[in-house]
């Protein structure tokens, strides 16, 4: 499956996501920009590529269709003698707190839900929070209680908290998507969050079921 697949099969399942196209050639990159709208974000697109910041695949807050070309063959050049299949051109997502939710089939407990602080703090502080599915709404408050960054969370010198409602409803779809397709692994990373909801940048997922 392509990533374009992935992604709507995520939306057949009621994720809503951000505005997004795959992109074969600079052409259809500048035409797909068009019929999302700016500001856009560019990421490569490979299977031989994990981590995209790391290789120059992505690039952020493309204003116009100058810029939009000139992101384009920046990333085609980072990441020349890589197998590309495309460029993922998505609308740029809310300003925020990153988070990741994600999840996995353990063969003990069953499905298990994950929520921890995101993008490239993942690794760095490991900071994350797990409930066996299902799980309920007062459930996602403790989890969130549980990160040691939540404070941030909850709004800190003067930033507002992030909007909870949000989260709970995103962490309850991801546990019956996970137990309903029988997935084995997911990752949305990084998830923005701010007052007002959240956007999904980004998903990984595998399942057992085709």
């Amino acid at each position: 499956m392509t990533i374009i697949d992935d992604f709507k099969f995520l939306e057949k399942h009621g994720f809503a996501l951000l505005p997004y196209a795959l992109a074969k050639s600079e052409a259809e990159v500048v035409e797909m920009g068009k019929k999302i709208g700016y500001p856009l974000v560019l990421k490569v697109v490979s299977p031989e590529i994990t981590h995209k910041t790391d290789v120059g695949g992505v690039i952020i807050g493309i204003k116009n269709r100058k810029a939009l070309r000139a992101a384009y063959n920046e990333i085609m050049e980072n990441t020349r003698g890589k197998k590309v299949d495309g460029i993922l051109v998505q609308k740029k997502a809310r300003k925020g707190i990153e988070l990741i939710i994600g999840g996995k089939k353990d063969a003990q407990f069953g499905h298990l839900v994950v929520l921890g602080l995101g993008g490239i703090y993942v690794e760095v502080f490991r900071d994350i929070s797990a409930r066996i599915c299902p799980i309920r709404r007062e459930d996602v408050k403790v989890m969130v209680m549980e990160l040691k960054s939540h404070p941030i969370l909850m709004g800190m010198r003067g930033k507002k908290a992030i909007h909870m409602k949000s989260l709970e409803e995103l962490l309850l779809k991801v546990c019956r998507f996970m137990q309903k397709e029988d997935i084995t692994e997911i990752d949305l990373n990084p998830v923005i969050f701010n007052e007002n909801g959240c956007d999904v940048l980004d998903v990984r997922f595998k399942r057992t079921k085709t």
